[in-house]
């Protein structure tokens, strides 16, 4: 079997053997796992800890897109498009199995603006290189409603296509945990840092941490502490420095997923300018239509957002005006929302978030402390390299350069020519499939779909896998994150939720008591998603 399976009971062995490690991670998303990939790809010893699950905020709530960022083109950010071009590139070599090329439409109501887009399209086109997904073109109108049968045809001129990427955002975290590993690393899901660790001129030199599963503590020494906690940066930040100045703003960004049947195109749609200027896309995903984002300040953030009313009033209506068959909130199968952390620099006088700048910031505290903000999926390597960058020099670490651009991702498959039917249930998993077959060849029961609806989808032997190698330790470990059907369809989640909890105690020898509470504390949270009844 290959190396680089997530076992927990295995980590916390290493754990209590190891009295330095070279550099620990606060924080399980996209920036943190970056970072222990490459800090464990370059030989340093590694330590990840995620007080949830891995990719329980903001990372698995995204749009699911692997982007340069038309918007930011716009914008005049050259710089942040170029580097997420180039980015996007990688990804698609390093791990194909989830990474694929999708096209995308921006349809044309206005010749003038048509010719705006055209132009900036070439630029994007352009500053991918030899990384390019394809070229643009521009097509008739026929040429669009054929392609689109719901797009409503009035003013409709053309339309232009473009190739950017789409990906599972949570099957990508999970994977690049299990590459952190098999290169040396090592993560641990619920396990939350309380408080810094501090000696000599008040230098950091390690964290103070609990199981959250045991309730032990832990004493953890590194040489270097990196905050990759994302919305959360500031509570760590104020562990450090209680006189901190907060710098984030959190802005929240709501999704809807709807049938196929309101959107039945395997391409994409991109709506460049809504009413309040804001980008609208609906997204094919998993056989179902993804329409958001919104963009929308909170005052402060939580660990589970919930859409606000406005925000799926705002995308119906969008939807709706460009569309014929039109959904209703009783047409939802699912809503979600996601924080990002906007970084804020002192004194910046802004309206919306769209004038605050997506690009992240390297932060250095006088104790050590390096904390990483903002930024996005597409770049989550770059970030990592820069960040481990700053952290050999602050923690006078053996000079070792990164090796992340060529490193294949953990499932990342080899065999040319393996199927590339990506609602195929397997494909996902890559390299791995052939594993969960010969689960299925151990008990032939574990190959029943767990769902009629999604024969291809969810099995049995996916669950027992998902807890035995991927660090699955919760219901919506297993629905949300690693299966997605939480965020494809709240009311299918809800009632498997008795049979995954079921699984699930089996190979965790946990009692019926536990059985319970697990499905009761589910389905409190599906019932945030599942819109009809919020």
């Amino acid at each position: 079997m290959m190396k680089g399976f997530l076992n927990r009971d295995k980590f916390l062995r290493i754990l209590e053997n190891i009295n330095i490690w070279d550099i620990v991670i606060v924080g399980g998303g996209a920036t943190g796992l970056g970072i222990a990939l490459d800090s464990a790809s370059r030989g340093f010893k590694t330590l990840l800890l995620e007080q949830n699950d891995f990719s329980k905020g903001t990372s698995s709530r995204s749009t699911k897109l692997i982007h340069g960022g038309i918007r930011y083109l716009a914008q005049g950010n050259i710089k942040l498009v170029y580097e997420a071009l180039q980015e996007r590139g990688y990804l698609l070599q390093n791990a194909p199995h989830l990474v694929k090329k999708k096209r995308f439409i921006i349809p044309i109501f206005n010749w003038k603006m048509g010719i705006l887009y055209w132009t900036g399209l070439k630029i994007y086109e352009w500053l991918s290189g030899s990384l390019s997904f394809g070229n643009s073109q521009f097509l008739s109108k026929n040429e669009i409603l054929k392609m689109f049968p719901e797009i409503r045809p009035n003013n409709l001129k053309g339309g232009i296509l473009y190739y950017d990427g789409q990906f599972d955002d949570a099957r990508l975290a999970i994977d690049l945990a299990q590459t952190c590993v098999q290169q040396g690393g090592v993560l641990l899901n619920y396990f939350q840092v309380k408080n810094l660790i501090k000696k000599i001129e008040n230098k950091i030199t390690g964290v103070i941490a609990y199981d959250l599963e045991t309730k032990k503590k832990y004493s953890i020494y590194s040489k270097i502490v990196i905050n990759a906690t994302g919305v959360f940066a500031d509570t760590i930040l104020k562990m450090d420095d209680s006189t901190s100045t907060i710098l984030i703003k959190p802005s929240q960004g709501t999704h809807i997923v709807l049938k196929k049947y309101f959107f039945s195109s395997s391409d994409a749609i991109v709506i460049p300018k809504t009413s309040d200027g804001r980008i609208l896309f609906s997204v094919p995903w998993y056989d179902h239509v993804l329409v958001g984002t919104t963009d929308t300040f909170l005052e402060k953030s939580v660990l589970e957002p919930k859409p606000l009313e406005k925000e799926i009033d705002f995308i119906l209506k969008t939807f709706n005006q460009y569309f014929l068959y039109n959904p209703n909130k009783k047409d939802i199968l699912s809503a979600f929302s996601g924080l990002r952390p906007l970084f804020v620099p002192p004194n910046l006088s802004y309206s919306s978030t769209k004038d605050i700048s997506r690009s992240h910031k390297l932060m250095i505290s006088p104790s050590g402390l390096i904390t990483i903000i903002g930024g996005k999926w597409t770049t989550y390597r770059k970030m990592a390299v820069e960040t481990v960058n700053k952290a050999i020099e602050i923690g006078k670490l053996n000079k070792i350069s990164s090796g992340t651009k060529n490193l294949k991702i953990f499932g990342s498959r080899t065999s040319s020519s393996s199927c590339k039917n990506y609602n195929n249930w397997g494909y996902k998993y890559g390299e791995e499939e052939i594993y969960i077959q010969k689960l299925i060849e151990e008990n032939p029961l574990w190959g029943d779909p767990l769902i009629s609806q999604y024969p291809y989808y969810c099995t049995k032997a996916e669950v027992i896998w998902m807890v035995r190698y991927e660090m699955a330790r919760t219901i919506e470990d297993v629905l949300a994150r690693r299966f997605r059907l939480l965020f494809l369809n709240a009311k299918i989640a809800i009632d498997i939720a008795p049979i995954i909890a079921s699984l699930m105690a089996k190979e965790l020898s946990r009692d019926k008591k536990w059985e319970e509470s697990q499905i009761a504390s589910f389905k409190e949270l599906a019932m945030q998603y599942y819109y009809p009844l919020v």
